[in-house]
């Protein structure tokens, strides 16, 4: 060792004259010093260990921890010290392949700290300039996602539709025999006009799945920024997950997930869900000794504890994993089922009618009895070029294509996706985050909504409001009116016992609480009135065993050990439950009586008055372990019986404003609602007649109001009898909501249900959708969800219901609104192809009608937003069909109108306006497309006369209007070769306006003839 430090003083000229030296300098001494310090060091610690035991010595020389220490200067982080590569990735892969030898080898959890510049209690530092090296040195908790699908991803998926493929086939073959028979000027019209068509849907199609895919992969994006608790600076924080960088020390609870691979530090009774990562089912226990290695994507299940985080992003298992995985966004819901079925069946009775059109036009073309824009016959056997055979071929086969692009209604998927995309867009507005794509449209089917209590119909914000002292109320000053003894026991029983924490900034008079809210409610009661001191406590206590809070049991336990050897118990939970377990009580002054049975009955009065007033009563119960033995193993020593009442708290968590009202919206929209709560009976009956579950004078004896041990015991019979009735199910447990979901849904119910916890997971993924809390919800029980309600507030779950039912009327008006032009062009095209062996409308003007009802249509019809009509409505539950009668009665009316004034023009309307047959079959298509125009006006209301009403809101809606008829007008007027139209004198537009605004008073009309609820479909099998 002499030798060491003689060496170091010869080179004392390294440590003078620092402010003199250069910055390479300062670096260079900054090197050296350090290599010779920790020489140094391990050389006087060898010594001693030689001097011990020499067994030991020689297994330190070998240690991977002293001989991979490679201490090297960071050029870019103002002198501060990263590991080398080997290091680096000798503590990811120990972490990675749960080498517990490895990492011993290494030096320890305590060498990692050391390695990662960190502190076990403190966390990291913490500033930009930190976490900046951070980064640069370890990476982010980011891992690299399969690109997203590009705009011309989408326009080949469109190219490779059959009907699309067809079309350009026969474009191109009417090119090439156009420019053949007529020259380059005249003879790529018929053909090009087809290619800019078909372009033009193409493109229209593309750019809408294009953001739409865009819109899903930026709600993916937030659905994935997970909340983490970290402790930095000594401060504990609430971070995003790609916040996390290695160095963290990170708090877990029950239903964390766990964000980046690490070390488990401390903590009691942590199991974690690994199934994620490996299949299996069971929890797996991590604790120091056996198993303290962490993985990202695992989930907590129960107990709590801290963590180092060792690697993150793509150097984790699960970023590897992830980065592998290409995530694919084309989920069919429930409703774009149905809607292809209906698509496949129209498109079957559209391919009909064309084969039928194909036929008869090619038998009227090859009798002779078709003739061209001359009045002569257009084929005359053995006269008729080949390219003019094969250009009216070509033109004919066409037209029957286009009446099958027309006839299949391809428009109403992409309507869903459009309704869909914008509602899930706009509900994070209105603070719903949707995580399936499925849960918009069925929660407008909706009949009964299971909600909790806690933070969704109240505010979720404790406040101690009183203090019961054996059987005395302690009102103001309580710190001054306890006995001291009871006050040490109210601090070991708050302060050991909790998942929170307390930090004192040296800046800042009071002290920042941390955990649940019930937690920081006990914490601020605890340090700002009866005085604790927090960092006392711990010194002076030691936890040996934690059980944690149990949402069957209700209640959680601490074993702890004062500096006086002592080993004390403590319970906090339900009061009345915590109260089966004590024998005794504290008086106010502090001195242990016996409960007997009047004494029992008195502290239940005080329970029940207490809940009464809407308070959250919590008991807190001691006990002493005087002789270890007795009770066996350290698991055991957390007794349950004959302890000691400390004391009945009562906290106060107020309803949310305007939660009565909208439970009464909810009602009023034919959708029940039921509370399911772990609050005591008399809790949960005053907060539900205060948010308006249960009204004033209503008897509350006929199964309104029950326990979940009650609705647990009844039998299967029993269950479905009554569950229907119940309105409050208090002191439950997860599996009795699970039971009451299976009970509804058996009994033919849509249920919605909201859930926070855990052990809610089941029964949110039994529900047809799971709701969420996004504030207070762990991240197993969003996972489990449909929908996440970020701000917790049951206001927030009528918007989504409001939502759910806006999807599900925009898709029956965007279908009401198609198949109106569905059949109108089926049954014009068909008629007049068998009666005059020509089609009134070409290609071209089919795929421009196509454009319009398809892409533009979805558009305007699909983005309404919800009004408050909506809940005037009853729910449409499992059975209703998508087509109503209403919807039946408004499209075949105007459908026949449609059908019957285009055909008069047809056959007509040559000597009715005097004109030739370019401007007839001009009038038609003008006709045709503004009748489309006014309807989609008529669309917006199925059953409301006033289709007017909030127009204006939809800005959107009036935008596609306006730009339809500006595309119409330049189709006529200015693209005559194009589209195969004449120009249109005033008066001539004038009638084609007149005949299709007849549609609107029409409409009026046709909405007072009344029909029956039962669906048209159901009373003719009945019938027959």
């Amino acid at each position: 060792m002499s030798d060491v430090y003689t060496q170091i003083d010869c080179d004392k000229f390294l440590l003078l004259n620092v402010r003199n030296l250069s910055k390479p300098q300062k670096k260079w001494r900054l090197a050296y010093n350090t290599i010779y310090a920790v020489r140094a060091l391990l050389f006087s610690l060898n010594k001693e260990l030689v001097a011990k035991k020499k067994q030991l010595y020689t297994g330190l020389l070998r240690t991977q921890s002293y001989a991979a220490i490679d201490i090297q200067v960071n050029n870019n982080a103002n002198d501060q010290l990263i590991l080398s590569n080997e290091d680096r990735q000798n503590i990811v892969q120990f972490v990675k392949e749960r080498n517990l030898d490895g990492l011993i080898r290494f030096g320890g959890i305590r060498q990692v700290v050391v390695a990662l510049q960190t502190d076990v209690d403190k966390g990291i530092f913490g500033d930009d300039k930190d976490i900046g090296y951070r980064r640069d040195a370890f990476g982010s908790n980011t891992y690299q996602k399969p690109k997203p699908k590009s705009f011309f991803h989408f326009v080949l998926e469109s190219f490779k539709d059959t009907i699309i493929i067809i079309l350009l086939v026969c474009a191109t073959s009417s090119i090439v025999f156009g420019i053949k028979e007529h020259g380059w000027n005249e003879g790529w019209y018929d053909g090009g006009s087809i290619f800019i068509a078909v372009f033009l849907v193409v493109v229209v199609s593309s750019v809408t799945n294009f953001r739409q895919s865009r819109q899903f992969d930026k709600l993916s994006s937030i659905s994935s920024n997970i909340q983490v608790d970290v402790v930095r600076d000594g401060r504990r924080r609430n971070i995003s997950i790609f916040d996390i960088v290695v160095g963290d020390v990170v708090f877990l609870k029950i239903g964390d997930q766990i964000p980046a691979d690490g070390l488990f530090l401390n903590g009691h009774s942590l199991q974690i869900d690994e199934s994620s990562m490996t299949g299996e089912s069971e929890p797996v226990e991590v604790d120091s000794s056996r198993n303290l290695f962490l993985h990202s994507g695992a989930k907590v299940v129960d107990g709590y504890g801290r963590m180092l985080v060792t690697s993150v992003g793509k150097n984790t298992a699960w970023g590897e994993m992830m980065s592998s995985i290409n995530r694919d966004t084309d989920e069919l819901t429930p409703l774009q089922v149905r809607l292809n079925k209906l698509t496949y069946y129209i498109g079957n009775i559209g391919l009909s009618v064309a084969f039928l059109v194909l036929a008869v036009l090619l038998v009227h073309y090859f009798t002779g009895h078709t003739m061209d824009m001359k009045g002569k016959r257009e084929f005359i056997a053995g006269n008729t070029k080949f390219g003019d055979v094969m250009n009216a071929v070509v033109r004919i086969i066409s037209d029957a294509v286009t009446i099958v692009v027309v006839a299949i209604p391809e428009g109403l998927p992409l309507a869903v996706t459009l309704t869909l995309a914008y509602s899930m867009k706009r509900m994070m507005v209105d603070q719903a985050m949707v995580r399936k794509l499925s849960a918009c449209e069925t929660m407008g089917a909706a009949t009964i909504i299971c909600t909790d209590k806690t933070g969704t119909l109240t505010l979720n914000q404790m406040t101690v409001t009183e203090f019961w002292l054996g059987q005395d109320r302690i009102w103001e000053d309580a710190k001054s009116k306890i006995p001291p003894k009871i006050l040490e026991l109210l601090y070991q029983g708050v302060g050991l016992n909790t998942t929170g924490s307390v930090y004192k900034p040296l800046s800042e008079l009071l002290p920042e609480f941390s955990g649940s809210p019930t937690e920081k409610a006990f914490l601020q009661w605890a340090v700002l009135e009866l005085g604790m001191d927090m960092e006392e406590l711990e010194r002076s206590c030691n936890v040996l065993h934690v059980e944690t809070f149990n949402s069957q049991k209700k209640r959680s336990g601490v074993l702890m050990r004062k500096d006086d050897g002592i080993i004390h118990v403590h319970w906090k939970g339900a009061a009345e439950m915590i109260l089966q377990m004590c024998s005794y009580y504290h008086d106010n002054t502090g001195v242990v009586k016996a409960i007997d049975e009047n004494e029992w009955q008195r502290f239940m009065q005080i329970i029940e008055g207490m809940a009464a007033k809407s308070l959250r009563c919590i008991a807190f119960a001691h006990g002493e372990i005087i002789n270890e033995n007795t009770y066996g193993g350290i698991h055991n020593w957390l007794k349950e019986d004959g302890l000691t009442l400390v004391g009945i708290v009562g906290i106060k968590d107020p309803c949310r404003p305007g939660v009565k009202t909208a439970v009464e919206a909810c009602i009023d929209a034919g959708v029940n609602i039921k509370m399911v709560t772990g609050d005591n009976v008399f809790t949960a009956r005053a907060i539900a007649l205060e948010c308006g579950i249960l009204k004033p004078g209503q008897d509350l004896n006929n199964g309104t109001v029950v326990e979940g041990v009650e609705f647990r015991n009844y039998t299967l019979d029993e269950r479905m009898e009554k569950v229907e009735k119940i309105a409050v199910m208090a002191r439950s447990s997860p599996f009795d909501k699970l039971l009451m979901v299976q009970c509804l849904r058996q009994k033919g119910h849509v249920v919605a249900v909201t859930g926070d916890g855990t052990n809610d997971a089941p029964a949110l993924k039994e529900a047809d959708i799971g709701l969420s809390m996004g504030i207070q919800g762990t991240e197993v029980a969003k996972e489990s969800s449909d929908i996440v309600i970020l701000d917790d507030n049951f206001a927030t779950v009528v918007t989504v219901l409001k939502w759910g039912r806006c999807v599900y009327t925009n898709i029956q008006k965007f279908i009401q609104f198609q198949l109106t032009v569905n059949v109108a062009a089926l049954v014009i095209n068909f008629i007049a192809a068998v009666s005059a062996g020509d089609v009134p409308l070409t290609a071209v003007q089919l795929l421009w009608v196509n454009l319009i009802m398809d892409s533009l249509g979805a558009l305007a019809l699909a983005t309404d937003r919800p009004t408050d009509d909506l809940l005037e409505k009853k729910p449409v539950g499992r059975t209703e069909p998508l087509i109503t009668n209403i919807m039946w009665r408004n499209l075949i009316a105007q459908a026949l109108y449609q059908i019957t004034l285009l055909l008069i023009l047809q056959f007509k309307g040559k000597s009715i306006f005097g004109v030739n047959d370019l401007v007839k079959n001009t009038l038609i298509f003008n006709t045709f497309v503004l009748c489309q125009v006014f309807n989609e006006f008529n669309a917006r209301k199925l059953e409301k006369k006033n289709v007017f009403k909030g127009i204006y809101k939809n800005k959107l809606f009036l935008a596609i209007i306006g730009i339809t008829i500006v595309l119409q007008v330049v189709m006529v007027e200015f693209l005559k070769k194009f589209a195969n139209t004449e120009r249109l004198n005033w008066g001539q537009w004038g009638i084609c306006i007149g005949i299709a605004a007849v549609s609107w008073p029409l409409a009026w009309i046709v909405k007072c003839i009344p029909v029956p609820d039962k669906p048209f479909v159901r009373l003719l099998k009945k019938k027959w």
